[in-house]
């Protein structure tokens, strides 16, 4: 492998070769657009680091983003990098308690907000009076509130320098820090660019949070290595991402398995889609990617990533993608499964993230004796390198001493044709330790299926151990802000509601 790279460098070098050509198209809530060369967004980024440096920031210091997907994200992120500093992106929508966490523990020297959340924002940061708040109006796109015009001397960032902590999304417990390095973000956007066959011709539809692993590995970094451009959108949604992606003429996008099924349920296929590439996460039943691929215009492929890995280490060939695969080996990356658990291998603050924020103790249990990070995922492998998803091992439940898989339970209450989507977690039981109950989401919520038309349907097709006891109907699943499931949650009422 060539020697690491800052993610800075990598800017550097595509605003050389490529200034003339589009980076960022941003489309406001109003439908309005506001669109920037690299070399445009260069001279931002200048003015936006000035704005830090007037506000204290120094390299090594910390900037926090609680923002939507809006072009100060993009410019603070980037001018942050090139000053040596990091960012720590929280989710916009978080409460007080979650955003003074994250505050409390990485100190930031600056925070920006939106200005319609900023009350929130600064209860957070009651604790830290000596943060240089900045409110953001998102909607417009306009930076001038970010910059500033303090001298701007760039130095010389290390590729292991800090660039970013990122929280993990909290569906089991309290979010980690995932320290993610310069050469990090690098790696992933030569590895993602590559597997995507990006081109400078092309252009990224990202509707996913920013705030997220996904919109930045996948879609930004990989563009910024390539030099192709942008199209970001200030929030997705299902009845209008077919008709953001044709006029924006995208042909990339990433998606989560969630997102798709929303897709399905509220949008419709659209005349002039151009797109020739799609990531997805999480498996969908067939039928639904058989009508997702017709109306996308390309055959979505699968993808397996964490924050932790970087890019993603497993992704589906362009070639007849199988959509239930998680995918092969991504070219660059090292993954093995051991007892039924994905490992994956590398360099920690180069290939791999660096670390959990000062917590030496959950780093070193994170990975084997001999090296490898344990991603707590299960996969079982075929013939020709496909990874399938098996689980998490918190998904495999003890029923009366018989493993269990939740994974199975899902797929069989997902293949009802009245079912939208369904979750499974474990509830204690007196005789038989734990048992799985479901809760579902109704494709038609005005004809729900039955609780008894959903236990006749598991009964014919699941043994004994693997019945579901009970079934919820929901109108949706309680979700992060990236579409995982919080099944704590539901492990919650399970237990409320035993009887």
């Amino acid at each position: 492998m060539a020697d690491p790279v800052t993610f800075s460098s990598v800017w550097q070098r595509t605003v050389e070769r490529d200034g003339d050509a589009v980076f960022l198209i941003f489309e406001r809530p109003d439908g309005t657009t506001a669109t920037w060369t690299y070399e445009q967004f260069d001279a931002a980024i200048g003015d936006v680091a000035a704005g830090l440096i007037q506000r204290g920031v120094a390299p090594g210091d910390s900037v926090h983003l609680a923002l939507t997907n809006t072009p100060a994200f993009v410019a603070l992120w980037l001018a942050a990098n090139r000053l040596g500093a990091w960012i720590v992106p929280s989710d916009p929508m978080g409460k007080v308690p979650e955003l003074a966490d994250h505050i409390e523990r990485t100190k930031p020297q600056a925070g920006f907000c939106a200005t319609d959340r900023a009350e929130v924002y600064r209860q957070a940061a009651a604790r830290n009076p000596e943060l240089a708040i900045t409110e953001v109006d998102e909607a417009t796109g306009v930076l001038d509130a970010l910059m500033g015009t303090a001298r701007v001397d760039w130095p010389t960032v290390d590729p292991g320098a800090r660039a970013a902590v990122m929280f993990t999304s909290g569906t089991t417990g309290r979010p980690k820090g995932v320290e993610i390095t310069q050469a990090n973000y690098a790696f992933c956007g030569q590895t993602m660019a590559e597997r995507a066959d990006l081109a400078p011709d092309d252009r990224q539809l990202v509707v996913l949070p920013l705030f997220h692993a996904n919109a930045q590995y996948y879609s930004f970094a990989s563009a910024i290595w390539t030099g192709a451009s942008v199209a970001l959108m200030p929030a997705f949604s299902a009845s209008g991402f077919l008709a953001q992606a044709a006029r924006h003429q995208a042909t990339c996008a990433s998606l989560f398995a969630a997102p798709m099924r929303m897709i399905l349920a509220r949008g419709a296929p659209v005349d002039g889609i151009t797109l020739r590439h799609c990531w997805y996460a999480q498996n969908i039943a067939d039928d639904q990617y058989e009508t997702l691929a017709e109306w996308l215009g390309c055959r979505p492929r699968q993808l397996y990533g964490m924050t932790e890995t970087i890019p993603a280490v497993l992704t589906e060939p362009a070639e007849s993608p199988v959509p239930s695969s998680m995918g092969q080996v991504t070219p660059g990356c090292q993954v093995m499964v051991r007892d039924g658990e994905v490992l994956v291998g590398g360099e920690p603050g180069v290939t791999l993230f660096a670390g959990y924020l000062d917590d030496l103790a959950t780093t070193a249990a994170s990975f084997t004796d001999d090296g490898w990070f344990r991603t707590g995922d299960r996969a079982r492998l075929d013939e020709d390198g496909r990874h399938y998803f098996d689980g998490r091992h918190s998904d495999v439940l003890k029923v009366a001493g018989e493993n269990v898989s939740i994974v199975e339970v899902e797929s069989v209450l997902a293949s009802h044709p009245a079912v939208l989507e369904a979750a499974v977690v474990g509830a204690p039981d007196p005789v038989r330790d734990e048992v799985p109950v479901a809760f579902v989401v109704p494709a038609d919520p005005t004809s729900a299926p039955s609780n008894d038309e959903l236990s006749s349907w598991c009964q014919e097709r699941l043994a004994k151990a693997k019945l579901p006891r009970s079934f919820t109907l929901m109108d949706e699943l309680p979700r992060t802000s990236v579409g995982k499931i919080r099944k704590f949650l539901l492990r919650q009422e399970a237990e409320a509601t035993r009887g």
